[in-house]
């Protein structure tokens, strides 16, 4: 059983030791422990750090391509690699390296095939008051869109297992972790969380400059994961919102007419037709984009096997 242990990376000279440091060098039913780190863009010393402390792979980006894509990046070559197991962690020493044994515990057992470590968010100090509660919100908005039960949607630490690896794909190019996330949901992936803890912050998140950013971004990428991978259920919904609307104009023009006041209130019919035209426009777009996923998952399955058969090969 190998498991390989990914940090992306960028100007991370400064924490990439200490993160190092603190990450598990054996863990029971493991055979083999590697560490990979994702140099996405640096123009600092990672790349050199990194080989003196003794990581063993390093993926290199001529620039700074994002989150989303250097994690993608470090999945396949983790696979490619031959990892049983793959752990993602951040540079900055945000989380514990001891939790990792606890994060592929359930994967060991059978039990998940993808897991998320939850934060104590309430009770880490750094984070703000504004940032605690936007988390929750985020999280429980990702929850219904996903169907899923995570307690901590935007938490970077995770592990996954190589048949789970194999059939990730991030499409926006901001962050993974939520995407992923609705992805699995969607496709019935065994999915567990695990209270983890967090170390003291070393350095201001790089993910986002302000808070506004940060969720303007973050859902952003709900919604267009929603529309992608649960169309018609999207659609669906702001259809019969529409038509719900214009259904209730037209028991207000119904009303009126009743009492002899119709004719003054044409304008209520009127945009009930329109929100009632919307509202089927709506649900017969749902139905195309079901068509349009369906055919995604098609070449989602397509894209896996040829993963599975390069991989397999090797």
């Amino acid at each position: 059983m190998k498991l390989i242990i990914q940090i992306p990376c960028f100007n991370e000279e400064q924490t990439l030791p200490q993160t190092f440091a603190d990450l598990p060098k054996e863990i029971e039913g493991i055979d083999i422990i590697e560490y990979l780190i994702i140099n996405d863009g640096s123009s600092d010393r990672t790349v050199e750090v990194a080989k003196e402390i003794g990581i063993n792979h390093v993926v290199n980006f001529a620039t700074n391509r994002g989150l989303a894509k250097a994690f993608m990046a470090g999945v396949d070559a983790c696979l490619y690699l031959g990892a049983d197991i793959i752990v993602n962690t951040d540079a900055d020493n945000q989380y514990s390296g001891a939790d990792i044994e606890r994060l592929v515990r359930p994967i060991l057992d059978g039990k998940a095939e993808m897991v998320i470590g939850e934060r104590p968010i309430d009770e880490t100090e750094h984070f703000s008051w504004k940032k605690k509660k936007f988390q929750r919100l985020g999280s429980w908005v990702v929850r219904v869109a996903s169907g899923t039960s995570v307690p901590d949607a935007p938490s970077g630490f995770r592990a996954y297992s190589k048949e789970a690896a194999l059939r990730l794909n991030v499409v926006n190019t901001y962050t993974y972790t939520l995407e992923t996330i609705i992805q699995a949901g969607v496709n019935r992936v065994a999915l567990a969380s695990v209270p983890i803890h967090t170390n003291p912050e070393t350095r201001e998140s790089r993910l986002f400059k302000s808070m506004w950013k940060y969720m303007q971004r973050s859902a952003s990428v709900i919604v267009r994961s929603f529309m992608m991978y649960r169309p018609l259920v999207f659609f669906s919904i702001i259809g019969a919102a529409a038509f719900l609307v214009g259904a209730a104009f037209i028991v207000r023009f119904l009303h009126f007419a009743y009492i002899g006041q119709g004719g003054g209130n044409i304008q209520s019919l009127v945009l009930a037709a329109m929100l009632i035209m919307v509202g089927v426009q709506c649900f017969l777009a749902g139905l195309q984009a079901d068509v349009i996923a369906a055919n995604r998952k098609i070449l989602e399955d397509i894209q896996y096997r040829l993963r599975k058969l390069e991989i397999d090969k090797k």
